[in-house]
């Protein structure tokens, strides 16, 4: 596999303080995301959730916040219990006209289980799901 990151950006209708609040807040990222049972912007805070993939296989991710710098961005590794590999999910937000800019980033993807269930396509297809209809119907309802 590539050891190149998954990479995505999108625009939306909506104020930076309102993508922040979206992607840090547990009971706002409840309503388009993962329903976690806590979450914190903190480095070092560590949560977890599971999800499944296409076939219904339920994976639990465990994760760590690496980053955090307020409004703009929050990192944090994410990884499959039961499995090698780490990776880490970045997102960042800037200001764009009216709207704010989120670039997400995926890095490590290679070092996952050449497992079907891993393949970069998947995580393509389910960050641009995330990313381009859950987040976006969230933020501009």
């Amino acid at each position: 596999m590539s050891t190149q990151p998954f990479v995505i950006e999108r625009v939306y209708l909506a104020p930076i303080q309102k993508v922040w609040e979206a992607i840090t807040v547990r009971e706002k990222m409840k309503e388009w995301y993962f329903d976690l049972a806590e979450f914190k912007p903190e480095v070092g805070f560590e949560f977890e959730f599971t999800a499944g993939d296409n076939n219904n296989f339920q994976y639990r991710h465990l994760c760590r916040v690496t980053k955090v710098v307020e409004g703009k961005t929050i990192a944090y590794t994410w990884r499959y219990d039961g499995y090698e590999g780490d990776s880490e999910v970045t997102w960042e937000l800037f200001p764009e006209g009216e709207g704010t800019k989120l670039i997400l980033t995926h890095s490590g993807l290679e070092t996952f289980p050449p497992l079907d269930a891993f393949k970069k396509e998947n995580f393509v297809a389910g960050w641009t799901h995330i990313t381009s209809i859950s987040l976006k119907e969230y933020l501009e309802k």
